[in-house]
């Protein structure tokens, strides 16, 4: 009975001690961050900056060189196509004479008075060469009709009143041009305010479009150029988006594709749809100082007018334009995968342990990849393996935070 409890004893005496010697000698798990594989939507999209901009600017420019009067329009402002004037322009008035151009002017009038002078002297002359003419010819048919003179008399003489009566029509012109002249030159000696410059104020333009004044350029009353922008117009209603993409992600894009538009101040995102890719890119330099060639994508917006009412031209947007999306995809967190080699790989939780296992990835976006191959859904994978874990390594689940 003695030599039983003694055997007993000892047998639980090696238990312990061998059990103390496993727990003692056993490696502490791995605490990992575990993810279970599933099926569900998945999008591929192209992220960018964007910005608002009204699809048709009308900008009215100054049509005569003059003083433009005070703004009758300020900015926010409705106008009304042809009925609201939006510029008052005043001719330029006549520049002052130094003493130099005066006497010049002086020059110029007495010039073109001599001119009209010898103009005048020349039409009286054609005039009485022309008398003489048709009278010699009327003189000359009568004697032809006698037989006194020949035919070839007359003809000789019809010919010559043909040239006299040019002549006397070319002496009326030059008598008009040298009218012309002398106006001209009498018209450089007038000066600002004198009763010859009259008065034509003013030219007033009318709003070309219906909308809203976006800009008004020329405010307070001033000399202006012809061809001097001073407002611009717009309807904030017809909006469109622009982003400067990447070429190397606007060649990844389609006309038609859809758009999700976040981060422009309202509560709820919008919708849009690609409607142009530029053709054309141009070069860009970033905040790195790196040269890139960007392209501009133009974005209409689709989603209904008052869920951005408040949006107006050149607002901020952020911009994600999807590329590809599906709703029944396996897919893979990309903190989970890694390089093993050529190859993509994952850590799988098997039975407590980390099971390493090559993966063909598909489709991907900045958080999650398509599963081609290597996964099933309800496997956990281990997200952001560190160096501590390895092929059979003992893991376990890292309790989450409360």
């Amino acid at each position: 009975m003695l030599r039983t409890r003694t055997v007993v004893m000892a047998g639980l005496a090696l238990l312990v001690t061998g059990t103390l010697g496993y727990v003692a000698m056993r490696p502490e798990p791995v605490a990992v961050d575990l993810h279970e594989i599933a099926r569900g939507p998945l999008q591929v999209t192209v992220n960018a900056d964007g910005k608002t901009r009204i699809r048709e600017i009308y900008d009215v420019s100054a049509p005569i060189t003059g003083t433009a009067q005070r703004a009758p329009v300020r900015v926010g402002d409705a106008v009304t196509a042809g009925e609201t004037v939006v510029a008052v322009l005043e001719p330029a008035a006549a520049n002052l004479l130094d003493a130099r151009s005066r006497s010049q002017a002086e020059a110029a009038v007495r010039e073109a008075e001599a001119g009209l002078a010898v103009a005048r002297s020349k039409m009286r002359q054609a005039s009485e060469t022309l008398t003489l003419s048709e009278s010699e010819f009327r003189r000359a048919d009568t004697l032809v009709q006698r037989g006194v003179v020949s035919q070839t008399r007359l003809e000789e003489l019809e010919q010559r009143l043909h040239i006299d009566r040019a002549a006397m029509t070319a002496a009326v012109s030059a008598l008009e041009m040298a009218k012309g002249t002398l106006d001209r030159a009498r018209a450089a000696l007038i000066e600002p305010g004198a009763p010859e410059a009259g008065s034509s104020c003013c030219l007033t333009v009318m709003a070309p479009m219906s909308g809203q004044v976006l800009t008004v350029d020329v405010l307070s009353e001033q000399t202006v150029l012809a061809g001097t922008r001073l407002i611009s117009l717009g309807d904030p209603g017809d909006l469109e988006i622009v982003a400067d993409l990447l070429s190397t992600d606007a060649v990844r894009l389609q006309e038609g594709d859809r758009a999700i538009v976040e981060r422009w101040g309202g509560d709820r995102d919008l919708s849009a749809r690609v409607r142009r890719i530029e053709p054309a890119g141009y070069t860009k330099v970033s905040a790195l100082g790196i040269e890139e060639q960007r392209v501009d994508v133009i974005l209409d917006l689709t989603s209904a007018p008052e869920d951005y009412a408040g949006m107006g031209d050149g607002f901020a947007v952020f911009l994600r334009i999807v590329e590809w999306e599906s709703d029944d995809v396996l897919s893979v967190p990309l903190s989970a995968v890694f390089r093993q080699g050529a190859n993509w790989a994952v850590f799988v939780e098997a039975a407590g342990l980390a099971e390493r296992r090559t993966i063909t990835l598909g489709r991907r976006n900045d958080h999650n990849a398509e599963v081609l191959e290597g996964l099933t859904p309800g496997e956990r994978v281990i997200l952001h393996p560190s160096d501590q874990i390895s092929n059979g390594t003992l893991i376990e689940r890292r309790p989450e935070e409360i």
